[in-house]
């Protein structure tokens, strides 16, 4: 579950991390008031307007800004609420934002001592461990410093057992090049940030800038945070922080429906029971010179209305040239799978106007290839991989 980064710095700051302060506005007005609210508490004269939505690079879509007076806050804001904010992260369509975040201006004017780095906490899936990637070039795109630039990305890895020990953290800020009371302060920021990253059940902590101030602060001036759906059991609270108008609304549907389902750009349906045979049946569809159009698990009751519920989910994709209906009878028999299958075809009617092809293999498999073979409908059996691809690129051509 992604957060925006007034929710992220939320729970950052609620494990002791350092965070520049803000206050959401969802219109011009409140963006006044936050405005007020923080000079008052702060004592900055000058704020940054920043959307929030769901996508990084928000600055080169012109979705952070400096307002240096009331005035301007309230003009800034006015246009940000409500624009279609496009960034690289974004469609072409970009992104609607329904609210901006209003926060303290912590680049002091006048003062140039600052710097700003890049650090994250994410899992390295080669090692099984945990780990803290950080550089010195904070404020660029961390992808492009890894190209040309490697030598300047650190990897801190952590060991399960002990977690974040005390001279890692001190190692993190010494190739950070920091000294005096701004290695301390880094230390004391990397030490409650990796325990954020671990009580809040994250897979994905990014502070793209962390900012030492000219006094020797070390703050978090933005926040990407994603939270593991698979722990969210533990933090009931924090499912009040999803907004669904971020996500895309066929996988929001399918989620409702009970159904496990991920939208991609390709041009072939699938529908599985089963992660490993989903992902089996994507390397298939490239095989046959496709491309798959989503993940779709419907899980070990593929009965008929769950079969239908994801005929309909995949066919919300205008992109969807075919579907690869790939169901292994195990727990659930095959020839509920096919009666399902002829039933969401009499019951969609035209609705269903691209190619099927379906393998069943399992339990009463022969059954279920005769009742596909027997509906009527145009549908087409397979029972090998092969057979299945071969078809798949057949309707493609």
């Amino acid at each position: 579950m992604n957060l925006h980064e007034y929710q992220g710095k939320d729970i950052l700051s609620s494990f002791g991390v350092c965070i520049q302060r803000g206050i959401v506005a969802h219109n011009a007005q409140e963006a006044v008031d936050a405005a007020k609210q923080l000079t008052a508490e702060t004592g900055t004269g000058w704020h940054v307007i920043k959307a929030q939505v769901h996508a990084g690079g928000r600055g080169k879509g012109g979705g952070v800004k400096l307002a240096k007076s009331l005035q301007e806050v309230e003009e800034i804001a006015g246009k940000i609420i409500g624009m279609n904010l496009i960034t690289p992260q974004t469609s072409a369509e970009g992104k609607k934002v329904h609210q901006v975040l209003v926060t303290e201006d912590v680049y002091y004017p006048g003062e140039t001592e600052t710097d700003e780095y890049y650090m994250s906490v994410l899992l390295n899936r080669g090692t099984g461990r945990n780990m803290i990637m950080y550089s010195t070039e904070g404020g660029m795109d961390i992808e492009t410093v890894a190209e040309e630039t490697p030598h300047l990305i650190f990897k801190e890895e952590i060991d399960p057992a002990t977690g974040l020990l005390p001279f890692q953290a001190r190692r993190i800020a010494f190739n950070l090049g920091l000294s005096g009371l701004a290695f301390k302060e880094m230390t004391k920021f990397v030490t409650a940030l990796y325990t954020a990253y671990v009580k809040s059940d994250a897979s994905l902590f990014e502070i793209n800038p962390v900012l030492k101030t000219s006094d020797n602060k070390i703050m978090a001036v933005d926040a990407k945070v994603t939270i593991d759906d698979n722990a969210l059991f533990r933090h009931k609270d924090y499912n009040d922080l999803r907004d669904l108008r971020e996500e895309n609304p066929i996988e929001v549907e399918a989620k409702e429906l009970g159904l496990n389902y991920v939208d991609l750009d390709g041009n072939v349906g699938c529908m599985v029971n089963g992660a490993g045979l989903a992902m089996s049946t994507m390397d298939l569809i490239k095989q046959s010179g496709g491309e798959p159009a989503n993940f779709l698990d419907v899980g070990g009751t593929a009965d008929a209305a769950r079969v239908e519920a994801a005929f309909r989910i995949i066919l919300k994709d205008p992109n969807v040239k075919a579907i690869l209906v790939n169901i292994f009878g195990g727990i659930v028999r095959c020839d509920r799978v096919a009666e399902g299958i002829v039933g969401a075809f009499k019951n969609m009617g035209d609705a269903i106007n691209v190619p099927i092809i379906v393998r069943l293999q399992g339990t009463n498999a022969d059954i279920a290839k005769e009742i596909i073979d027997n509906s009527g409908f145009d549908v087409q059996s397979a029972v090998e991989f092969q057979e299945a691809a071969d078809k798949v690129q057949a309707v493609l051509n």
